[in-house]
């Protein structure tokens, strides 16, 4: 997957996409960057960067994690 692929350019503050079958999806509030791994929101985990949390959530996906239920 290339990264670009997740941008969406109508909305730049909310980007989703899949990366292994695995739905991922970033949410930029108030200049932080949220993540979304299965629908789940990652709590505790926030990105200065887009690219940052994108990267995140891929290596977590690469690793076999499943997402986190708080």
């Amino acid at each position: 997957m290339h990264i670009q692929q997740i941008y969406d350019e109508e909305d730049l503050n909310f980007q989703s996409t899949t990366h292994l079958g695995r739905p991922i999806a970033i949410l930029n509030r108030d200049g932080r960057w949220h993540v979304y791994l299965d629908h789940i929101l990652q709590h505790n985990v926030v990105f200065a960067t887009a690219e940052d949390a994108i990267a995140w959530l891929i290596e977590r996906i690469d690793q076999g994690v499943s997402a986190r239920v708080h």
